[in-house]
């Protein structure tokens, strides 16, 4: 693998002119009240859908983003689809069945997913066939007709609805930030007071309330919520932790800037990229719209590694990882290159840096708001880095994934004119 980062290329505009009419209305489109709403919040069904992607075997991969590979789909620009995603928790570990893993924490198997135990059926086969590329399940690939290396995907966030009523969080005294690979560690660095060594004996090899946490959701005043504890109640906040595109061929991210190319020949799921991916920007969540560049022919979509709650940062090195749907509207804006991934809702631009290293991505963050600011809004170089350092905040969206994630929102607010 190349020590050169895909981010040190030249700076250049972060996607074209031509399409910058477009981009406010179709953020409008992202309202899931634009899509038809019914039913009550919370609840599956409020936006339409023409398409359903459901996470049956085959439209699920384990860990990765494999180039070319049979469409679990195929649609056309500006149409919508409802993709049905599974969390890895409790699925992914080939020698304890899911009823046991659940079974730990008091779930009945009548709430397990169906679909999940279908998939942790077929692992030992995926492990077989060298298959398992890292640790998400991931739903796709949805082809987008006409799609194109050089074009840009932006994919509306119409509707997210929880497919269980709950989700798990993991703590460990050397997880997350804590964690001995975390880039900030250092040594004699003293791990979190939390035992290192589940005790044997313990059904499904978890600790629950302490290595692992099982979350309940449900509605609570009209809103749904994670309750927390009996004196804790944490609003859902819910989003696709992973949505990609193929990557490019023979390029591939690794956990860290020197690692080699890996062993399956296929993107693993764990670093985010250029092609988005892992990036766990809690923002992308309804009435939001990303931006995508494509590789590959019909872009090649992957939606997974879902959650229902999670702070900037995911610091303890998972959110409340939870099983859900998404209805997304996908359109194709072709022959307009984007660099990086980015996003906007209706209050914000969200530009993304992304790196091993919190310093370059921060870096990088900044950059491409300067770069947006000079291209979409007429500013000079001088005067978009004063607008950034003033006017725009700039969050750490996740630091655990080896490649690191910060995102800059920019007021849309302070423009009398928006472009």
């Amino acid at each position: 693998m190349s020590n050169t980062h895909w981010s040190s290329v030249s700076r250049r505009s972060l996607i074209a002119g031509s399409v910058a009419a477009g981009l406010t209305a179709s953020v409008a489109a992202a309202s899931p009240a634009s899509a038809g709403q019914k039913g009550r919040p919370g609840r599956p069904g409020r936006a339409k859908w023409d398409h359903h992607l459901k996470s049956t075997p085959d439209n699920l991969h384990l860990g990765g983003f494999p180039i070319g590979w049979e469409p679990g789909l195929t649609m056309r620009s500006g149409q919508t689809v409802r993709v049905d995603a599974v969390s890895h928790q409790g699925f992914t570990g080939a020698s304890v069945h899911p009823h046991d893993y659940f079974g730990a924490f008091g779930v009945k198997p009548k709430e397990v997913l169906e679909d999940g135990v279908a998939f942790w059926e077929t692992l030992p086969e995926r492990d077989a066939t060298g298959r398992r590329y890292g640790g998400h399940v991931l739903t796709g690939p949805i082809y987008v007709d006409g799609a194109e290396p050089g074009d840009t995907i932006a994919i509306d966030i119409l509707d997210i609805d929880t497919r269980v009523p709950f989700g798990f969080n993991n703590t460990a005294p050397t997880g997350g930030v804590m964690a001995t690979f975390y880039p900030g560690w250092r040594e004699g660095d003293k791990g979190l007071d939390i035992p290192a060594e589940i005790p044997p004996g313990f059904p499904a090899g978890v600790w629950p309330d302490v290595r692992t946490h099982l979350y309940r959701t449900g509605m609570h005043r009209g809103e749904e919520v994670v309750f927390f504890s009996d004196d804790i109640i944490i609003p859902t906040h819910k989003f696709m932790g992973i949505i990609a595109v193929a990557p490019p061929t023979g390029e591939f991210i690794g956990n860290t800037e020197d690692a080699p190319p890996p062993a399956t020949g296929v993107q693993s799921s764990t670093p985010p990229g250029k092609f988005g991916g892992n990036m766990d920007v809690r923002d992308l969540t309804v009435g939001t719209t990303l931006y995508l560049p494509v590789f590959q022919p019909g872009g090649q979509i992957f939606v997974g590694d879902p959650h229902s709650c999670q702070g900037d940062g995911e610091v303890s090195g998972t959110a409340v990882e939870h099983s859900l749907a998404g209805t997304f509207r996908i359109t194709l804006h072709k022959k307009v290159e984007t660099e990086l991934p980015w996003a906007e809702d209706d209050d914000h631009w969200i530009m993304m840096g992304i790196h091993w290293d919190l310093d370059r991505a921060m870096r990088i963050a900044v950059e491409k708001t300067v770069d947006f600011l000079v291209t979409r809004q007429g500013l000079t170089v001088p005067k978009a880095y004063s607008f950034a350092s003033i006017a725009v905040n700039y969050h750490n969206a996740e630091v655990v994934d080896r490649t690191q994630v910060v995102t800059g929102y920019i007021p849309k607010s302070v423009f009398k004119r928006r472009r």
